[in-house]
């Protein structure tokens, strides 16, 4: 079962481009989308309708922003669009799809940029996230956590590590939380597969990034350890245009057939 993660950064935006055409092509069997930047009186029935797939959608309170679908060939056994914290479930972060043999998170972290309060926001979703995560593994849950985290987790996933050291998305506080997360049993789909690879899926769309690959990975697959002997495969699709982040991939197996 192959599982995308894609920013797509305005899910109206990117329809208009390759979005659809991408879709028959790669044929994903379940694919979680962030940042769709739209509401629900603005969702056409393209978008909610794609043949095939069923769909399922999380809106921010505020206008134009934020927001995560997912659209899936399986059927879910539930879906929820809260972490029982209103704060962040203002925000339209996260959709969590249960199936009989995992659950999904597709999740939209949020960026700490802007100021001190919303680094500490971001800081204070991630341990509300790995609270969550770790309430569901007790349950003996199945988990693929994924999603925009927003954060590059060590040299090998920037470009230039140094001059962003001090720049919110690649600071020590944060990429020290990807390694409690990773303490916490959880493992980065990706480098799992792939140790030694440098591939980034995030570009700047200043100083012609993505042209000359000056990037940063910080969209990942994450899974619970109990999960990690189903990781067959973890790809970036760096050739994926249509957004200034391009889509990621695992390949689950031992599922059941899709019908």
């Amino acid at each position: 079962m192959r599982i995308y993660s894609w920013n797509v950064n305005g899910l109206r935006a990117i329809s208009k481009k390759n979005f659809f055409s991408w879709i028959d092509e790669e044929k994903p069997d379940i694919l979680c989308i962030q940042e769709t930047k739209l509401q629900e009186n603005n969702l056409n029935e393209k978008l909610k309708n794609i043949p095939g797939y069923y769909s399922y959608f999380s809106f921010a309170q505020k206008k134009g922003y934020s927001g995560v679908s997912v659209y899936s060939k399986l059927k879910p056994i539930s879906v929820k669009t809260s972490l029982g914290i209103p704060k962040f479930d203002a925000e339209g972060r996260v959709l969590i799809l249960e199936f009989d043999f995992f659950t999904i998170l597709n999740i939209y972290f949020p960026n700490g940029q802007m100021n001190e309060e919303r680094l500490n926001f971001k800081l204070e979703f991630y341990d509300a996230i790995l609270d969550f995560c770790n309430n569901l593994v007790a349950e003996s849950k199945k988990l693929i956590i994924c999603g925009d985290y927003n954060t590059a987790h060590t040299e090998m996933d920037i470009k230039n590590a140094k001059a962003n050291s001090k720049r919110s998305g690649f600071l020590p506080v944060e990429r020290a939380w990807i390694d409690k997360f990773i303490e916490n049993k959880y493992t980065d789909t990706y480098r799992y597969i792939n140790p030694d690879k440098i591939e980034y899926s995030w570009w700047s769309y200043r100083f012609k990034a993505r042209e000359r690959n000056a990037g940063w990975r910080i969209d990942y697959h994450f899974v619970s350890n109990n999960l990690l002997p189903y990781v067959k495969d973890a790809k970036i699709l760096t050739d994926v245009m249509g957004s200034d982040h391009c889509p990621i991939m695992v390949n689950i197996e031992n599922q059941p057939e899709i019908k």
